[in-house]
Parts: C-alpha cells; sequence; structure tokens
C-alpha cells in the first residue's frame, strides 16, 4: 500500500508500506529547535497536528529563511516522469539520495516505481526502515559492517531484494568474504557496472575485465550476476552521439553475457542506466534491446525530477529536446528576508551557504514580497553575487525596489543539495498554504 494522496488539500497523508515505522507515523513527531523556520509558537505540536493547522507561509508564523516546496508542482513531476517511463516501457526505480524522504518514496511507490535507488548503506538502511522492499544500490558495497547488516534483512525479509553494482574483482572478494562471515542463506543480487569510459568515475572499464568480474561472482556462492548497469552521465565530454555510443556498449555487454550464459538463471535481466540529464537516450536505446533469453527489466533511475530545479537540471533536461513528451516544474522557492540594505546597489538577505544549495550555481531572485503590504512582484534588476555562510549578498540595479524587510523568492540549482539543508520541508499550495511537511534523513 502506498501513500494517499488528497489531491484538494494537497497534503500527503499516509503512506505505510508495511514496515515498523510507517510513514504516517512521521506526523507523531514533534515540532522543536530541531526544524528550521517553522513557527516558534507551534513548539511542542505535533507536525500532523501542525498541518491540520494550514498555516499561511507568510502570515502566520514562519521564520525566514524558509524553504517551501509547491504541493501542486511536485505532483507534476511526480506522474510526468512515470507517465514519460511507461509510454517508453521502462521500470522506473528513482534515485532516493536526491530527496531522501520516505513521504515522497511512498508517492513514487504509488506511482508506479519498481523501487528505490541509494548510493551508500545508510541510504538503504533509511529505505528499509520505512519499509521499501526493492532497492538498487548503485555502488560497489564492500563495507563489511554493511553486508552483515544486509545480509540479516535478506534472511528475515523474503520479499525484500537489493541488486548491487560491482566492479572489481577484489571487491566481489571482498563481498564475498564479508556475506560468508555473516552467515548468509540468501544470496545478492549484483550487476556488473561498466564504466563511462577513461577518466570516468567508478566502474568497469573494458568489457575484458566485465567478464574477469562476471567470472568472478560466478565462482563465489554468495552473489548472483542478474545484470549489467552504469551511469551515461558520466561519459566524458558527454554528447547525444557519446552517450547513445556507450548505452550501445552497455546492451552488447548483456547480449554478449547472455549468450556466454553468465546470468543467473532467474525471471529477468537487469538492464539499467538513466540519470536526469539523458534519459530520452535510454528510453532510445533500450527500446532497441533484442530479445534475451529471458524477460529485461529495463531500469531507470532518474531522481532530481521530483523538485526539478531553476538551474542545472532547468538546462539539462531532456524535456528540452524533447518538448512533446511534457515539461518538469521547478518545484523549490527559497525565501529569506532584506536584514541590510547598506547602498543603493547592494542588499543583503538572511540566508546563505547553510540553507541554499551553491554547489552548481547561485540561486535566482524571482520574486518579491513587500514587507509593507504582502503584495507580490517580480525581482526586476535583482540578483544574488554569492553566498556567506548566513547571508546572500544581493546586488540591485538603478530603479529596482528592495527595503529592508521584504521577503525575496529564489530558485534554486540542483535538488540534491537543497534538500540535505532541511530536515522538515513545508509542501505549500499555490495560495501559501502550508499543507504538510517533508521529512527528510541526511
Amino acid at each position: 500500500m502506498g501513500v494517499a494522496y488528497d489531491a484538494t488539500t494537497t497534503s500527503i497523508e499516509e503512506a505505510p508500506l508495511g514496515a515498523d515505522r510507517p510513514v504516517s507515523g512521521l506526523a507523531d513527531e514533534l515540532v522543536d529547535h530541531r526544524f528550521k523556520a517553522l513557527p516558534p509558537d507551534a513548539e511542542g505540536l505535533t507536525v500532523g497536528a501542525l498541518a491540520a493547522e494550514r498555516r499561511n507561509l507568510f502570515t502566520d508564523g514562519f521564520t525566514t529563511p524558509v524553504l517551501a516546496l509547491s504541493a501542486e508542482r511536485v505532483e507534476h513531476n511526480l506522474a510526468l516522469l512515470e507517465t514519460y517511463a511507461e509510454r517508453h516501457g521502462l521500470a522506473f526505480a528513482p534515485h532516493g539520495k536526491t530527496s531522501m524522504s520516505p513521504q515522497l518514496f511512498a508517492r513514487q511507490l504509488e506511482y508506479g516505481a519498481w523501487g528505490i535507488t541509494a548510493a551508500v548503506p545508510h541510504q538503504a538502511r533509511v529505505y528499509r526502515a520505512y519499509g521499501i522492499r526493492r532497492i538498487f544500490l548503485a555502488n560497489e558495497l564492500v563495507d563489511a559492517s554493511a553486508l552483515r547488516w544486509l545480509a540479516a534483512e535478506l534472511d528475515s525479509d523474503p520479499e525484500f531484494r537489493l541488486i548491487c553494482y560491482v566492479d572489481s574483482v577484489r571487491g566481489v572478494e571482498l563481498m564475498d568474504e564479508a556475506l560468508r562471515a555473516a552467515g548468509a542463506s540468501r544470496p545478492v543480487d549484483v550487476v556488473v557496472e561498466l564504466g563511462a569510459g577513461e577518466g570516468a568515475r567508478t566502474g568497469v572499464r573494458t568489457e575484458a575485465e566485465c567478464a574477469a568480474v562476471a567470472d568472478a561472482v560466478a565462482a563465489t556462492g554468495t552473489l548472483r550476476l542478474v545484470g549489467v548497469a552504469g551511469y551515461e552521465g558520466e561519459v566524458p565530454k558527454a554528447s547525444a552521439e557519446r552517450v547513445r555510443d556507450w548505452l550501445d556498449r552497455l546492451v552488447a555487454l548483456a547480449v554478449d553475457f547472455d549468450r556466454a550464459g553468465r546470468f543467473a538463471s532467474g525471471e529477468e535481466i537487469v538492464i539499467s542506466a538513466g540519470g536526469s540529464a539523458w534519459f530520452d537516450a535510454v528510453a532510445e536505446v533500450f527500446a532497441q534491446i533484442p530479445e534475451l533469453s529471458a524477460p529485461v527489466l529495463k531500469l531507470l533511475r532518474s531522481g532530481a525530477y521530483v523538485s526539478h530545479d531553476d538551474g542545472h537540471y532547468r538546462h539539462l533536461t531532456p524535456f528540452n529536446r524533447v518538448p512533446e513528451e511534457g515539461e518538469l516544474q521547478p518545484a523549490f522557492r527559497l525565501w529569506a528576508q532584506v536584514v541590510s540594505r547598506p547602498s543603493a546597489e547592494q542588499a543583503f538577505l538572511n540566508a546563505g551557504k547553510r540553507d541554499a544549495a551553491y554547489d552548481l550555481d547561485l540561486p535566482e531572485a524571482q520574486v518579491v514580497r513587500s514587507g509593507r503590504d504582502g503584495s507580490v512582484r517580480p525581482a526586476t534588476g535583482i540578483s544574488v553575487t554569492g553566498l556567506s555562510d548566513q547571508h546572500a549578498w544581493v546586488r540591485t540595479e538603478p530603479g529596482a525596489e528592495l527595503e529592508v524587510g521584504d521577503w525575496v523568492g529564489m530558485g534554486l540549482s540542483h535538488p540534491c543539495t537543497s534538500f540535505d539543508k532541511w530536515q522538515l520541508i513545508p509542501l505549500v499550495a499555490a495560495d501559501g498554504t502550508v499543507t504538510d511537511y517533508i521529512r527528510t534523513f541526511f
């Protein structure tokens, strides 16, 4: 069972996933000093009780800076990517590292996601705490403690499945050693990670080395080779042609492995790729996968789409190339207040590196809400030029209207480093009503 979503209230209300910690239980957490920007007079309320009050973000006690997530735009994005995957015959395991929010995971699963992708053991533990039964771990897992935990999870839940990268013979040896020491009774499903090229990130560089890793897996009793995978976003000097060439290599590797009988006998062969910048190329190439000895699970792993952004992914999204397929909508807006106006050309806001993503692009000033009467206007002639820990440096052009006390709404670039700065994020309807709070676990 997934989350119950009320389109009228734009509120995430229920999400029992069959675990000891149902997502609905997050509503019982107490509001206190741990959570930035929440109204001081809400101290001691539960999150659910505060959500039920349906306070207004601007007039009902929230302090600045405050990060807001658009309820309508999140819902639009969730629906769009799942529809896209279904249209192109792709299974979908969105990367959970973007939000680390069990509430959003539950929504993704309700929309039909196959499972959730993780990058590190901590993330997988969070997923399991909230009942996620299919996890794709897009990394080689060689931590003995984490492998002991994984063995215990697999033993305790027959319905739990985790698929993990392998990209070296040594890694396979370490995994096998740790799983045998843990007394694992179920093998761990693995996929050989094909590197995106010389100078790219992780992954096996050549097909011959891929075969050696596959042979190492076959020599164990603790691992089971079920497919191949990789990340096309790491292709050096990525272009449509280069990305498609690498995806063709990935598919050819799967075909060769299948012909050689390298995959464990099972119900499916896994072929996985797909970040947030090239999923159109993945869909195109995966549509040409030939018939193999077992059905193919074509697994897409995009994650940033949940909130999209006003910078990096706005420029990179494949929907710019295929606009007829739809359009993602940026869902984050960071509101900060003008706390200093030392000159006609300069102002300072009370949000900085602790509050806003800045690793790819600076925040983008979009609107100004008057501190006098609450009217909203475009942030014409206003730009963020830098960030300190707790201040945004703002340059104002001649004639730009901005004074101490005004609120500035900013778009952000890179969702992954926006979510991770906020433990509890107001989910806000278009009229400013806060309908829920999104809990994150970083």
